[in-house]
């Protein structure tokens, strides 16, 4: 009888450590578990830890509550200025609600993917393709927007939404490199143009100077040329100051205007020969009397000086 006792004890216990065993559910604690009873929702969320169903009745789900990082695989598309890109992004979510992740919708993972695939080419069609290079932190947040709508009811929200890599056409990338380099020849010019400018305003202001005291325009030029002559150079270009060759245009004025003196005082002369040669013609007739008086006196005259002449030979 004792023994059929303790075979009918050991049975149950077996039975009860059987039961226990099927029924037995370990829920992690990034899980939480939702329980079907004969195929309708039955009862809570079960929380992390032991939990007890029953068995060939129950049936338990477990749902991972932790972010799931999942790639957005790269769509291809025409942006509004009619450019082809390639974009490929990652969205990042967690399940918020079980059962709702369980109930509403067959596989959420799948359902997030198709819809991330969907937005982001619809975010393509409607951007700039200046928005998608530099603008991106906004398309973020419109991608995010636009998934997350439809998620809430799958019992899931997105955490953020990154746009990784826009894949541009070779010509494309050559035409903005070209654009680029135009764009950086236009600012270096603008700057060496206020650069000219500014110099030139400060050589104006030296000129200025300069013109007050001439002597500084020497000594800068013999400053150049110690300068130059320091390099050891076989040759040595001497620069003659503008203000030289200005100085001698001043002289050379003075003589320009004697010589133009000069030549009216010769028109002068020549205007008083002309009146001279006039008044001889006149007195021409006069003084052919005269002549042969005047050659006796000028013969014996000259043959005194030629005696004169002899006598101090003879001295």
């Amino acid at each position: 009888m004792v023994e059929e006792l303790v075979g009918v004890v050991a049975a149950v216990g077996a039975g009860a450590l059987v039961y226990v065993a099927s029924a037995a559910r370990v829920v992690k604690q990034y899980e939480r578990g939702v329980v079907f009873r004969l195929g309708r929702l039955h009862g809570d969320v079960r929380r992390p830890g032991f939990n007890l169903v029953v068995p060939a009745v129950d049936r338990m789900r477990k749902v991972n509550l932790q972010i799931v990082t999942m790639p957005i695989p790269a769509q291809e598309g025409i942006t509004r200025d009619n450019v082809t890109v390639r974009v490929d992004a990652v969205v990042y979510f967690k399940v918020v609600d079980p059962a709702a992740a369980i109930v509403n919708v067959e596989d959420y993972r799948f359902a997030v993917s198709q819809m991330a695939q969907t937005s982001l080419r619809s975010i393509i069609g409607k951007s700039e393709l200046d928005d998608l290079l530099s603008n991106r932190e906004k398309l973020n947040q419109g991608l995010e927007l636009m998934i997350d709508s439809p998620a809430v009811e799958w019992g899931v929200t997105i955490d953020r939404v990154e746009i990784k890599d826009v894949s541009l056409p070779d010509t494309m990338k050559r035409s903005m490199a070209r654009q680029a380099e135009a764009d950086r020849e236009r600012r270096a010019r603008l700057i060496n143009a206020d650069a000219e400018y500014q110099a030139s305003k400060k050589l104006a202001q030296a000129a200025r100077q300069m013109a007050d005291t001439p002597s500084a325009l020497q000594l800068r030029l013999l400053q150049t040329v110690m300068a130059v002559a320091a390099e050891k150079n076989s040759t040595l270009v001497l620069p003659i100051p503008v203000e030289l060759l200005r100085f001698l245009e001043r002289g050379q004025q003075p003589a320009a205007q004697a010589s133009g003196h000069a030549e009216a005082a010769s028109g002068h002369a020549e205007a008083a020969s002309g009146h001279a040669e006039a008044a001889s013609g006149h007195a021409e007739a006069a003084g052919q009397a005269e002549i042969a008086e005047g050659a006796v006196d000028r013969r014996e005259q000259a043959e005194e000086a030629m005696e004169q002449l002899r006598r101090a030979v003879e001295q």
